[in-house]
């Protein structure tokens, strides 16, 4: 008895030693980057286009897996609960972890303390994106629009709660008009609505707006960030166009499960730097409108402390907006 109570007590001491080991070895075997929506959105353009940079920085295939539902909160849900050897990580959003935590009342997950943040990824404008055959060329034609044809309008979304969804009540607020929301499950679906005419416009990622704005598909009618974006610079921001108070912008980061160890997050955290610091990934993002943050903000400390301050900085416009719910 007394040979099996030590071989057991070596047993756990070895277990427990390698359990920094596992840490160390990490990532062991493919990763999955969950993106919490469906594929052809905003998020999923992003996730494709760093794929292949991040599987050469990590040495491992990244597999992308989509699973849209509750404007990503279903997703996000499942990262935020798996174990630290689950080997998968989400592609967040300004409204996953900012915008969504005053979206319920009783939030499905803490945004600051329920997820390990591992960097934040890029800066997304956003636009207006009206249909093609919409008559309206530019915003203030598009106000006076809407304000005599409001009960008949509809905006989508890639989900309720979702930057796109918060960023049209936002402007329609500044407009003064209620236009009808249609959530979709994802970006893509929304876009493809919006092409088919079926819906009148969705506040979006430019990455989204570009090839639709193009080739005369659809037309962005304003930029609603602070300043004019390289790839549309012919499109006048809504500031330059006379509304002074709408400005609207979103961001997209990695978020590791809460049990993640740190050095699982310094390892993802050092292999995201390195892709983001080639030079063709840096065109690649500024071709579809996303911004690459510096290296300062790039972080796992600074994106803890930048999603606490989004949550705060949006919470009194979606409660404000009337769309909280249970």
């Amino acid at each position: 008895m007394r040979k099996i109570a030590l071989s057991l007590a070596a047993a756990a001491v070895a277990g427990l030693g390698s359990i920094p080991a596992l840490a160390q070895d990490w990532p062991s075997r493919p990763v999955t980057m969950l993106i919490a929506f469906a594929p052809g959105g905003p998020l999923d353009t992003l996730g494709r286009n760093l794929q292949p940079y991040l599987s050469e920085a990590l040495g491992q295939n990244v597999i992308i897996e989509n699973q849209p539902g509750g404007g990503g909160t279903v997703g996000s849900l499942r990262v935020s609960n798996a174990a630290a050897d689950s080997h998968m990580f989400t592609l967040g959003s300004i409204g996953t972890h900012a915008i969504g935590q005053s979206m319920h009342k009783t939030p499905p997950y803490n945004a600051v303390t329920d997820f390990s943040p591992v960097m934040l990824v890029a800066d997304a404008p956003q636009v207006l994106l009206a249909r093609k055959d919409l008559p309206a060329e530019n915003l203030k034609e598009f106000a006076a629009y809407a304000k005599a044809n409001q009960d008949k309008m509809q905006h989508g979304s890639g989900g309720a709660g979702t930057s796109s969804h918060i960023g049209c009540v936002l402007m329609n607020q500044v407009l003064g008009v209620k236009i009808t929301h249609i959530p979709y499950r994802g970006g893509g679906p929304a876009m493809q609505d919006l092409l088919a005419g079926r819906i009148d416009f969705i506040c979006n990622y430019i990455s989204t707006a570009l090839s639709s704005h193009r080739a005369k598909t659809a037309k962005v009618l304003a930029t609603l960030n602070a300043k004019r974006v390289p790839t549309l610079p012919d499109v006048p921001t809504a500031q330059e166009q006379g509304f002074k108070n709408l400005e609207i912008s979103a961001w997209n980061a990695i978020f590791m499960p809460k049990s993640a160890t740190p050095q699982q997050v310094a390892k993802l955290n050092s292999a995201l730097n390195k892709a983001l610091d080639n030079p063709a990934l840096q065109k690649r993002l500024e071709d579809i409108g996303l911004e690459v943050p510096v290296p300062a903000r790039r972080t796992p400390e600074y994106l803890r402390e930048f999603v606490a301050a989004e949550i705060k900085r949006w919470r009194e416009p979606v409660l404000a907006s009337g769309v909280q719910h249970n």
